[in-house]
């Protein structure tokens, strides 16, 4: 492969660089309050603590749609990358939906308050740990896709791993909810809150899927 396809895809623009990069660490850090507050949760409910974790994701949520516009501002005003600028538009808003279903799921655990039957929370637990890596996986195969192309499919592979082994567990739980003894009511509200958080992997993969055809096309 040629010397060139291997450049970083920002080269002189600096600031551009600094605003993803900026991006990209809101929604890690966003997928490790995730993972915390989904434990405290598990462990005590609705705490002090699990409300910060909620302020926190929120907080992360909004700064990073500051950036999202102030990315797409760049790129647009300043006609910066624009052989690749459509890609990195849908990639980023692609990205800021995952930022959006981590606030979306713990608002949901803080106004509905589930009552999670202790014998299902290490499968929650589990469940939301393979999420949180998913996410980490994209997060790294989109670092990869500005600095080293060739490195998108390390990481990406990781992202579809974690997504089938979340299924895994997301089916398992399912059935174990949907054979117990609780009510029906109980038992829709407990699936709901597994599809809250495998719903992330989900969409990770559905991102990582684009991401391989946008560096594909840099490649070509």
């Amino acid at each position: 492969m040629e010397l060139t396809k291997n450049i970083s895809l920002f080269r002189r623009t600096r600031a551009l660089e600094n605003e993803i990069d900026e991006f990209l660490d809101k929604l890690s850090q966003s997928s490790l309050h995730f993972k915390i507050a989904v434990k405290v949760y598990l462990r005590d409910c609705c705490t002090t603590d699990f409300e910060n974790k909620l302020q926190d994701v929120n907080k992360m949520e909004s700064d990073a749609d500051h950036l999202r516009r102030a990315i797409e501002t760049k790129l647009y005003a300043q006609t910066l990358i624009p052989e690749s600028r459509g890609d990195v538009l849908g990639l980023i808003e692609n990205l800021d939906h995952l930022l959006n279903l981590f606030e979306g799921a713990l608002w949901a655990f803080f106004i509905e308050k589930p009552e999670i039957p202790g014998e299902y929370h290490a499968d929650y637990e589990t469940l939301t740990d393979m999420a949180v890596q998913s996410v980490e996986a994209l997060v790294l195969a989109s670092r990869a896709f500005f600095r080293n192309i060739e490195a998108v499919g390390d990481h990406n592979h990781k992202v579809m791993f974690y997504e089938k082994e979340a299924d895994k567990v997301s089916t398992k739980l399912k059935q174990a909810i949907f054979s117990s003894e609780l009510d029906l009511s109980r038992k829709a509200q407990l699936r709901n809150f597994v599809e809250h958080i495998d719903n992330i992997p989900d969409w990770a993969e559905d991102v990582a899927d684009r991401l391989a055809i946008y560096a594909i096309k840099r490649t070509v």
